[in-house]
This record gives structure tokens, C-alpha cells and sequence, in this order.
């Protein structure tokens, strides 16, 4: 470990001298942060997100980006729709315009969420077509002046999500403008991915490990800014990678991983929140989320909606290929009526008709 240290309170300690920021803009108490599961587009819906909080009570879950503009224009209730369980849970919204912005804040607010956070780091060219995304990056004010209104709007934390640059730089004066302008807008909070955004050649998915980590430009930015909530996303795929960033930053968000290997996130509680509580085995899990699934397919949801957020259950160990199997074959035909009865993992067997 090099600098931080960890104070009463889990956070890095205090820098004397260090630079400080604007005047805190009074919210409803925020989400403990120490740990996130990260947004992720066609990943992080309400049926992922409930089937995370059987496996960790309080690591803070995202939604996908909502578009603002389809909060204000379109079905804002269906697309805000999620489950009191999740809670803690927060919503990130695309977009750029302030208004717009601040009335996305508001329907999101309104629905329940305990924060609202605003996607600066996308790199994808859909995003980048509608002037959102990592391209703010380059225009700090226009995200000030969103998170002004949107901080405005809502009592509830207004956060920003962002990269460490833009494409091959490696100069950290963007990043730095945009905390220092959007902290004196009303940002408190900072989910910094610790890669560039390459918004040229590379893909979504190439942008998400081509472009070199640059950990310490994320534990200096807190260094410099110790008044603020610094939490360092990117690379990071197991609790002890988790506990190693908290001696640096105020927490850890997981992305890819958490999605692939969701029992990773069992241990969370006890081990990054010091709760004294037992991880749940992976059949309990199983259990009480099947009444949710069967309530869900009830309504109408597609079955393949739901069980292709399940796959990752028993990564890793003996048998998860049956229970893929297993997956699949109820959401090409066989119906939910192949998921009942006994789970039976590498000796494991558990009921799974109900809850547990």
C-alpha cells in the first residue's frame, strides 16, 4: 500500500494542504459507496439488480443509462420500473442538456432512487451522437451547468461517472477541470474509470481494456480533492483488489466481472461493509429468486430476459455448465416449469421451490 490510510471512519485520511472544493449543496443522505456494481448497458436491469441484492445487501447497484430525453418524451414509468429490494439502488441518466437533465433528475428522484448520477465516460458512437457520454469530458461546463440544475431539482446526491481522459492524452488537466467545475456546481461525488476513452478506432468493448489503467492518476485526484468522494472504477475483479483501492479512494465500483462472477459479491457485506454476517450459498440464492422469476414470466416477461442474468451464479466451479444448461433450455421452450425442483451443483442440492 503505498499513501492512504484508512481512518475510523473507512475512508483514506485527510492531506494537509490539499486543494479543496465548492460549498457542499445539502441532499438526503447519501449511499455508502464503498462498493458499486457499475452500469451497464443491456446488463444492469431491474431483473440483474434483484437477483444481485439476494447476494450482497448493501453494495450500491446502478441502472443502465436511462436517455433523459426518454424520461421526458416517452414511458417514464415503465423505464424507471424497479423493485424496492434493490434499494440501495441509483439511477444514471444520458444527456446534456440542462433542462432536460434536470427533469430526468426529478422523474428519477420521484420514482424512488437514492441518486442520480451523470454518464461522462460512454465512449460508444451512438452515445457520442447525442453530444453525451465521455465526449463532455471536453466541455466541463456544459456538465457543470446540468449538474447545477439537476442539484436543484433533487434532494437526492447528484454524482458524475467519467474516464481518466479522452483518447492518447496523458495530461489530467480535463479530468481535473471537470471536478473542479462540477464540484462547485454540487458534485460531491466522482466515479472515476480509471481508463482513457479512446473516441476514435477502438470499440465499447475494446475501450474497456485496451487503453491502459492509470491507477494512480485515480488515487492523486482524491489526494487533491480530499473534501470530495473519489471511487475508482476499472480492472478491479476481486474484494482484495477492492480492499487495496479503499486504502487510496472512497470506494470501488465493479463492472464486468461482478456481472460474470455475480457470487463474488458474497462475501461484500462482511468483508467490505463489516456486516457480521454468513454469505449466502449460492442455492439460497437460487431459491428466493425463483418466486421472483415465476411472478415476473407471470406478467409477461420473457423467461430469456431474466435467465441470461443468471448464468454466472456458479462460475467456476464444477458444474455451472449444467446449470447453463439448465438456463437454457427453460428459455428455449421448456418454460419455468424446468426450473423447479432441486438444484444439483458439484454434490450441492437444494430445494428450489420457494423461497428459503
Amino acid at each position: 500500500m503505498a499513501d492512504g490510510t484508512l481512518n475510523d471512519a473507512g475512508s483514506p485520511d485527510r492531506c494537509p494542504g490539499a486543494q479543496s472544493a465548492g460549498p457542499a449543496v445539502r441532499h438526503a443522505p447519501a449511499p455508502d459507496r464503498r462498493l458499486c456494481v457499475a452500469p451497464m448497458m443491456e446488463r444492469t436491469d431491474r431483473h440483474q439488480r434483484y437477483f444481485l441484492r439476494l447476494i450482497t445487501r448493501r453494495t450500491l447497484l446502478y441502472t443502465e443509462m436511462i436517455v433523459a430525453e426518454a424520461l421526458v418524451r416517452g414511458d417514464a414509468e415503465r423505464l424507471l420500473r424497479f423493485d424496492p429490494a434493490e434499494h440501495p439502488v441509483a439511477l444514471q441518466l444520458g444527456g446534456s442538456d440542462p433542462r432536460v437533465m434536470a427533469a430526468g433528475a426529478r422523474a428519477g428522484a420521484e420514482a424512488g432512487y437514492d441518486e442520480v448520477n451523470v454518464n461522462v465516460g460512454c465512449p460508444s458512437e451512438r452515445v457520442r451522437a447525442g453530444a453525451f457520454g465521455a465526449c463532455l469530458m471536453a466541455e466541463p461546463a456544459r456538465v457543470a451547468d446540468c449538474v447545477a440544475e439537476m442539484a436543484a431539482a433533487v434532494r437526492v446526491p447528484v454524482t458524475i461517472k467519467t474516464r481518466v481522459g479522452l483518447d492518447r492524452e496523458e495530461s489530467t488537466a480535463r479530468l481535473y477541470a471537470l471536478v473542479e467545475q462540477c464540484a462547485l456546481a454540487g458534485c460531491r461525488t466522482f466515479i472515476v474509470h480509471a481508463r482513457n476513452a479512446w473516441l476514435k478506432g477502438l470499440s465499447p468493448k475494446q475501450n474497456r481494456s485496451v487503453p491502459p489503467l492509470r491507477y494512480p492518476v485515480v488515487h492523486a485526484l482524491k489526494r487533491d480533492f480530499p473534501d470530495l468522494e473519489i471511487v475508482l472504477n476499472g480492472g478491479v475483479r476481486d474484494l482484495a483488489g477492492v480492499a487495496e483501492h479503499l486504502c487510496h479512494c472512497d470506494g470501488v465500483m465493479l463492472g464486468r466481472e461482478a456481472y460474470a462472477n455475480p457470487y463474488l459479491l458474497a462475501g461484500a457485506d462482511r468483508e467490505v461493509f463489516g456486516e457480521p454476517v454468513d454469505a449466502p450459498e449460492r442455492e439460497t440464492v437460487w431459491s428466493r429468486y425463483l418466486p421472483y422469476l415465476e411472478r415476473e414470466v407471470a406478467e409477461g416477461v420473457p423467461l430469456s430476459a431474466i435467465t441470461r442474468h443468471l448464468m454466472g451464479l456458479y462460475q467456476g466451479r464444477p458444474g455451472a455448465r449444467a446449470w447453463r444448461r439448465r438456463l437454457s433450455a427453460a428459455a428455449q421452450g421448456a418454460g419455468v416449469e424446468a426450473l423447479r425442483g432441486p438444484v444439483r451443483i458439484a454434490g450441492a442440492v437444494a430445494a428450489s421451490g420457494g423461497s428459503a
